[in-house]
């Protein structure tokens, strides 16, 4: 059988290097147009910032290598100008040379990834776009003696690369037109990321847009200049759709190429994988496009597992990611609250703020967690995470979860590691599923930050039970404090009305909810407490 393969890194050469494994005998031959065919694209932003010292370090193969153990043809500085669908044939180009040639296949594989966005503005050329080993070397030889630097887009890729900048000692303005970087982060949990970013020595501009880009400056949309000795696109990307679309291949409606459960294109001799394609959304009806390395990895693991007639149906993408910003981790899955607004559906948040291990054991930090719920069905519809250690094992246990099928208040069951050094004897993932249960079975009532307001405006009293000390240092308008602790000597001072409880982090005003529940007055537990509603009402700031 002849395979042909267009495009390398982690979709093709995952289906490329399987193939070999499941069959010795097919002639598999991968084409490549930009010179490497395997690399660590997820450390480019890294090597920028010399944190991954060599090079080479991120050249995981070559087309020697893999001819020597796969025997892969490899064509590095090749691409692909034209697909015969009826002669099933696909001409290539030498980059260098221009001199063009045929393939002729059995089955083939598109693999060619999604290019960066850039849009039509004035200097935008001098944009350096961070996608490839090409682009890596430019980006590396711009900052040589260089002072400062802009970067376009407050996305994964742009945190990282404004970051790695930083650790080279530049000045860097990190610009984003929306009012918060990380979009699948809701806005009180990103607060945090905004506050890291500015009290590590970056200068954010949120809300703004680049109207033009200079020789050493570049302007922003609210008429303010800022100074770039270099500038970096990090905006985001687009399928590589035009080898398909050209050939007559079916283009789905969000702009990457359409393939079914079998990562089979409209042709039945064609598969796509990677960031190209439209992946099926496990939480939802509509495709999605996810450009993530380990969802392109196992679509090639799971093409060649087709073509070798052993293939399975390819699973839902929720999305789970994750990013380091100057010692926070930033992680999410699924959905978050804006796509469920938008989409229309119902849902329940609760937020928590527990320790990343055992409080009593030295180095213990506060993360900051979010658990989206189907009111109904108990179903877990996402998850965000942000703390300094300790985030990524608890996305990673949900996202298991969710994929388990396991409901939110089944995660109060979940039997996890536990020393004190790791976790606490209740895990976070643990106290998540408490709240789900308490929620779930109508025991407790609750409110989010963002209803605080209109809750006051209604009638509602807002009762901080905190300490005096802790009011002081900062209330939310119009509340009155009376501690947990004298909260029960104290009832008679309580307002006529419904009331509103809220703590620190929404564990002692869980305490006076319960001690109020039989006194037959309407009360509210604040979600996620003072923490969260400060996070939510002052996030761009």
């Amino acid at each position: 059988m002849r395979i042909v393969i267009v495009g390398g890194v982690a979709g093709g050469m995952s289906a490329a290097t399987r193939l070999r494994r499941l069959d010795e005998s097919a002639e598999i031959t991968v084409v490549e147009r930009s010179g490497y065919v395997s690399f660590a694209n997820c450390g480019l932003p890294y090597h920028v910032g010399g944190v991954i010292e060599k090079r080479s370090a991120l050249l995981l193969q070559t087309p020697e290598s893999l001819y020597e153990r796969f025997r892969i043809d490899v064509r590095v500085g090749t691409e692909a100008v034209s697909i015969d669908r009826e002669a099933k044939q696909v001409t290539v180009r030498d980059v260098e040379t221009r001199e063009e040639s045929v393939l002729p296949y059995d089955k083939l594989i598109l693999s060619p990834g999604a290019k960066p966005v850039l849009p039509p503005i004035p200097g935008i050329e001098r944009a350096l776009p961070l996608r490839n080993i090409e682009d890596t070397d430019a980006m590396v030889a711009a900052i040589e003696n260089s002072k400062t630097a802009v970067v376009i887009g407050g996305g994964f890729i742009g945190l990282e690369v404004a970051e790695n900048l930083l650790h080279l000692g530049m000045k860097v303005t990190l610009v984003e037109a929306m009012d918060q970087v990380m979009a699948p982060l809701d806005p009180e949990m990103v607060a945090p990321v905004h506050r890291r970013l500015r009290s590590g020595g970056i200068d954010l501009r949120l809300g703004s847009g680049v109207t033009a880009i200079g020789e050493r400056d570049v302007t922003l949309a609210d008429g303010s200049s800022v100074p770039a000795d270099v500038v970096v696109a990090s905006i985001g990307v687009r399928p590589e759709v035009g080898l398909a679309r050209e050939a007559g291949l079916k283009i789905g409606e969000r702009g990457g190429i359409t393939v079914d459960e079998r990562q089979l294109t409209s042709d039945p001799s064609i598969y796509a994988v990677g960031d190209a394609v439209e992946k099926s959304d496990a939480l939802g009806e509509s495709p999605i496009l996810v450009p993530l390395a380990n969802t392109a990895n196992l679509q090639g693991r799971r093409v060649a597992d087709d073509i070798a007639g052993r293939g399975r149906p390819a699973r839902g993408v929720m999305g789970t990611a994750i990013v380091g910003v100057l010692g926070l981790q930033v992680a999410v899955v699924g959905m978050n609250e804006k796509r469920l607004r938008s989409a229309g559906r119902p849902y329940r948040a609760i937020h928590t703020h527990p320790g990343s291990h055992a409080g009593y054991y030295p180095g213990a930090t506060t993360m900051a967690l979010k658990l989206l719920v189907d009111p109904e069905t108990d179903e877990i519809l996402g998850a965000q995470g942000v703390g300094e250690d300790g985030v990524d094992k608890r996305i990673d246990v949900i996202a298991t979860a969710m994929a388990g099928g396991l409901k939110a208040s089944d995660l109060a069951e979940l039997e996890l590691a536990y020393a004190p050094p790791f976790g606490s004897a209740k895990d976070a993932v643990n106290m998540l599923g408490f709240v789900a249960e308490n929620r779930a079975t109508g025991w407790e009532k609750c409110k989010q930050w963002h209803e605080v307001a209109e809750a006051q405006n209604d009638g509602w009293t807002v009762v901080d039970v905190r300490t005096p000390r802790e009011f002081e240092a900062g209330a939310i308008p119009g509340a009155i404090n009376i501690p947990v602790d004298e909260l029960r000597e104290r009832l008679g001072e309580l307002p006529d009305g419904p009331l509103l409880l809220h703590c620190g982090v929404g564990i002692r005003s869980h305490v006076a909810y319960s001690a109020l529940k039989e006194s037959g007055r309407q009360i509210a537990n604040l979600d996620g407490g003072y923490t969260t509603w400060w996070a939510g009402t002052h996030f761009a700031s």
